[in-house]
């Protein structure tokens, strides 16, 4: 896979003959998918090279800032997600006042001049140019080969971002797991953060969510892998004695995340965070890149009136978790 950075005056690029979807792409989920597979059916017997053009920011964020809807995955994880899916190019269209004003015309110019684009593959209610002009028909006159990928449907509803991001919300993570075609997982660095945790007995990874906010909320039973070391192995060689509760895949370990702006905390701007508690681990994780994958709900974050009702709250909820891995010897979902 070759990443692209895009922007309305990029200058043509030298690429081979491509076929082109383009979307946000967020989450990556089942017709995400979809619609990737039919670009390559469509692409190998024409000999075309395939790409995904997404945009960064998601246009609802430069239009709307923080109350966008929330980002389902960040834009590391929308890149390794379709890597997976076995692209060829992946194009980060930079979204601005200058991109969003191209006219219908000036999109499929770039489309057909800078990216050598023959083929489309697009979602049934694609729209695109400034005040959204420019639809699939418009590009068919335009000349291109159009493929338009209907619905994908789960259950008897429309698989989508939206509906993915309102069951994350609710909390019903087999259901997301099923939607996006894998368990849920958040990918960041680990932190400095206030080290609260830690004056509770109780010190926690605060790992970077690389989102304006997540699209889920509360406390979780979560396992945690480091996407560049063995984890487990650096808990252990911290400290032998202490080396944590094994998660379900190799080198995981079993935690308590939360995730949220922690109200019982005196904050001056509170801020999302994600934090997770490993039980029985004392080792240094600073800078680490991780990758949190959300098992069960426990409930929503609580407004406790002291400290110390908050150290006895995260005490029972540590203790309702690990008895959630015990009675779960197998992954949940």
């Amino acid at each position: 896979m070759k990443l692209l950075r895009l922007n309305a005056l990029s200058p043509r690029l030298q690429l081979p003959k491509t076929a082109i979807t383009i979307g946000n792409f967020d989450g990556v989920h089942l017709g995400h998918q979809a619609m990737v597979s039919q670009l390559k059916n469509i692409a190998q017997p024409l000999g075309l090279k395939t790409m995904v053009i997404i945009f960064e920011p998601q246009p609802l964020e430069f239009f709307k800032g923080y109350e966008a809807p929330p980002r389902i995955s960040s834009l590391r994880e929308k890149v390794e997600y379709l890597t997976e899916l076995g692209v060829d190019y992946i194009a980060i269209a930079k979204f601005d006042d200058t991109f969003r004003s191209l006219s219908a015309q000036a999109f499929a110019d770039l489309l057909k001049l800078q990216l050598n684009a023959h083929s489309l593959v697009l979602g049934d209610d694609f729209h695109f140019g400034k005040n959204r002009q420019g639809n699939s028909e418009f590009l068919k006159q335009y000349g291109f080969q159009v493929t338009n990928l209907s619905t994908v449907e789960f259950n008897g509803e429309r698989v989508s971002s939206t509906r993915i991001r309102n069951v994350l919300n609710q909390g019903d993570l087999a259901l997301a797991a099923k939607l996006l075609g894998r368990p849920y997982s958040m990918i960041g660095r680990v932190q400095y953060g206030d080290q609260i945790g830690r004056t509770l007995n109780f010190p926690t990874i605060n790992v970077a969510m690389n989102r304006h906010r997540p699209c889920l909320q509360g406390i979780y039973a979560v396992e945690v892998v480091c996407e560049t070391a063995a984890l487990t192995q650096i808990v252990s060689n911290a400290h032998p004695q202490l080396k944590g509760v094994a998660g379900y895949q190799a080198e995981a370990l079993f935690g308590a995340a939360n995730v949220g702006t922690r109200p019982a905390i005196q904050q001056q701007q509170p801020e999302w965070r994600l934090e997770v508690h490993f039980p029985d681990v004392s080792a240094n994780l600073y800078g680490l890149l991780m990758r949190v994958t959300f098992l069960s709900y426990l409930h929503g974050e609580l407004n406790y009136p002291s400290l110390e009702a908050l150290r006895k709250g995260i005490d029972d909820d540590v203790v309702k978790l690990l008895e959630f891995r015990q009675n779960t010897p197998e992954f949940p979902f």
